[in-house]
Formats: structure tokens, sequence, C-alpha cells
């Protein structure tokens, strides 16, 4: 009974091909656009997430001054180099901390320049940054305490000074110093808020203190939490107020990151934004919807005698019913199998061109063919029903 109520339903959508293809288009968009939107959204929320794991593993970044004063950054005292050290030293909580300093030069090699970040780091600024070396070595200690003119190259600058040659040995120019590159970092990639972290040059903090800033401050220290960043935060807050004499019920002078809220903030986001295009998109399967409903009405008309024959050599209402349902049900389903198959195509060139990774959701896809399914039945309902209970006499009058 009922697979010769769909081969029915078949032949009526062959005989009339355009209608229901363009009665389908409704479902075919709405279920396209929920599909793409949704797998979309989820690629740039794991994208956001591998930038900012990129950044380091339990990262804090401690900093001077606080931004909420008067919206802007309010004066303080700057951070120190014994900072670090203190906090890697009296802090179990607390893995690695390194103080930082950055500032823009020109860089030469040759004929070629480029003007980039030089950052003064310590040693303990490559484990919180989780950031490896692809070739050559790291800076000693005795070359950290001397403030040798000895640097790290990241992948951009790497590219842009010597190309296809080999920079390890080679030396630089930082403005008017020379600097010898004794390792190349690993490729690291845009953060998530669109930097790019290989455009660096990194060399001891002394030695930019020495030859390129030429005073001796820390802009920053980045720490990595052992375990919990929460309570690292905690505890660096509490031994910098005493560091730094700050009385009971004052405020801070300095600010702590937990990179670890960041992402959350940015992926909580990403996901409401996600939640709300997918709900947006949805709409047009309602639309798709009603779209089939004016149709099955139009065919319910045109049919009208044919109802009345049927009716009147025996049919049940509930067989009229259920075929008009079966119609419109096939309706929406190869609408919504067809929207899947535009999803599938659509989000394969918008990720490329977007440049996120495909995450692709099966309950979700699942969901709009099931819901594209339900569409069919809620609106094929009315016609279905106008049709089971036409009155057989006046049905075979019908012109």
């Amino acid at each position: 009974m009922w697979w010769s109520a769909l081969s029915l339903a078949l032949r009526e959508i062959r005989r009339n091909l355009l209608r229901s293809a363009l009665t389908m288009l409704g479902i075919i968009i709405g279920v396209a656009a929920v599909i793409t939107m949704v797998t979309i959204g989820n690629g740039t929320t794991a994208k956001i997430s591998a930038q900012i794991e990129s950044l380091g593993s339990n990262m804090l970044i401690l900093r001077p001054g606080q931004r909420f004063l008067r919206g802007s950054r309010s004066a303080a005292k700057p951070l120190e180099m014994d900072d670090a050290e203190a906090l890697r030293r009296e802090l179990p909580s607390v893995a690695a901390a390194a103080g930082i300093t950055n500032k823009a030069v020109t860089v030469v090699y040759g004929n070629n320049n480029w003007t980039t970040s030089v950052t003064g780091m310590e040693n303990d600024y490559l484990i919180v940054r989780n950031w490896p070396l692809a070739r050559g070595r790291l800076i000693s200690d005795s070359e950290q305490r001397a403030g040798a003119p000895v640097c790290l190259l990241g992948a951009t600058l790497q590219r842009e000074l010597f190309g296809n040659l080999d920079p390890l040995g080679e030396t630089i120019r930082l403005g008017k110093i020379a600097c010898q590159v004794i390792g190349l970092l690993a490729t690291k990639g845009q953060s998530a808020m669109g930097s790019d972290q290989d455009d660096v040059i990194l060399m001891s903090l002394r030695a930019h203190w020495r030859l390129v800033s030429g005073q001796q401050k820390v802009s920053h220290v980045y720490l990595s939490a052992r375990d919990d960043t929460s309570k690292a935060k905690r505890d660096v807050q509490l031994l910098m107020r005493e560091r730094r004499h700050i009385g009971l019920g004052d405020e801070d002078d300095f600010s702590i990151i937990d990179m670890k809220e960041i992402a959350k903030t940015m992926t909580g986001t990403t996901e409401i934004m996600t939640s709300l295009l997918g709900a947006v998109a949805a709409v047009s399967l309602i639309v798709g919807g009603i779209g089939i409903m004016n149709i099955m009405l139009v065919s319910v008309t045109e049919r009208t005698r044919e109802i009345g024959i049927r009716l009147a050599i025996g049919a049940l209402e509930r067989e009229v019913q259920r075929q008009f349902l079966v119609e419109a049900v096939v309706l929406s389903s190869v609408g919504g199998i067809a929207g899947i198959l535009l999803a599938l195509i659509a989000t394969y060139f918008i990720a490329g061109a977007l440049q996120v990774p495909l995450v692709f959701d099966g309950s979700i896809i699942l969901l709009a063919f099931v819901f594209s399914a339900v569409v069919g039945v809620v609106f094929g309902y009315v016609p279905a029903r106008k049709a089971a209970r036409l009155d057989p006499i006046e049905a075979l009058r019908h012109e």
C-alpha cells in the first residue's frame, strides 16, 4: 500500500517536473543554507581554537598597568627581569616564565631588507609559546648572560630575506647592528588576531637591551601554568602585589591575561553566531514548506475529478489523505537530499576561500534532512485533508 502510494507520488512529480523542481527550491536552499552556515561556523571556531592554541600551552601574559582607567592604559611601574625569575622560583603553579621586550627594526641581508619585530627574550619564552626550532640551536645560557649578538629567525623573515638560501651561520644587520643567525623557528602561522607570528626575530633579552632598544625594560612576562591557569593566575597576582608593595584594598597596577579565557570567549562568540546564522537559514525551510502547501492545494484542485473517481469506487478517506501526504513528503525529502549535496559542494569551495577547516557535523546534516521531511508532513497535511474530505458527487461534477 505504501509502495503504491510512493509510486503514484513519483509519477505525479515526473508529470510536472518543472513545477516540482520550483516547489522543492525553497527546501533545497533552506537545507543547504543551514548545513553550510553551521559547517563554516564550526570550521571558524576550530580555526580560532587552533590559532589560540598555537600561542602557547596554558599561557598567561603579565603586563604593567590596567586598561580600564578612563578608557586608556594606566601608567605604572614597569616590569623587571627579576619578576620573571621570582615567578619561576617561588610559584610551583608556574612551569615557566620569561620576560620579553619588542621593537620594530629594519633588517638587512645583502640587497634585501624587511621591517619586522625584534623580540628580546629569555629561553623560557620558547617553552611558554611551545615553539620548537626547525633547524639550528637555541641561545645558550652564556650567550644570554653576555648579551651575545645571535638570533633566531621566524619562517616569514627567512623567506623574505634569504629566499632559497640557507640562513644558518649568516650575519644580518638589525639597523646598524650585526647579528648571527644560529637557529630557525618552526612555522606558527597567523594568530587569532590575524598577525603573522612567523614575522619575528628572537634574541636574548640582554642583547636586545644592549644593541636594539638601548634601555633595560621588560614589556611583558609570558608564563606557562603547570596545570590550572586560574590557580596560577591567582598565585601570580598575589606575588606581584607583594613585590610591587600594593596595599590592601588598592587596585593592581598590572594586569594578567589568561589565554584560555580569551579562547573560551572567542569560541563562544563564534558558536553563538553560528547558531544565529543557522536559525536564520532555517527560516527558508519554513518558506519552502509554505511553497509545498500552496502547490499541493493547487494539485488538489487540478485533480478533483480523479479524487472523486477514487472515492466513488471505494477508496477510503485515509487512503486519499495518505496519497497527498506521501507526495508532500517525497517533494520535501528529495529537496532535502538535493540541499545536502548542494551544501557539500558549497562548503568545500567556501571553506577553501576562507581558509577554514571543513568540520562536518553529521547530526546537523541528519537534523536538516529530518526537518525537511517534517516540513513536508506539516505543510502537506492541510491539502491532504482537503482532498480526503471532498464530496465524491461534487468532485465528479467538477470541470
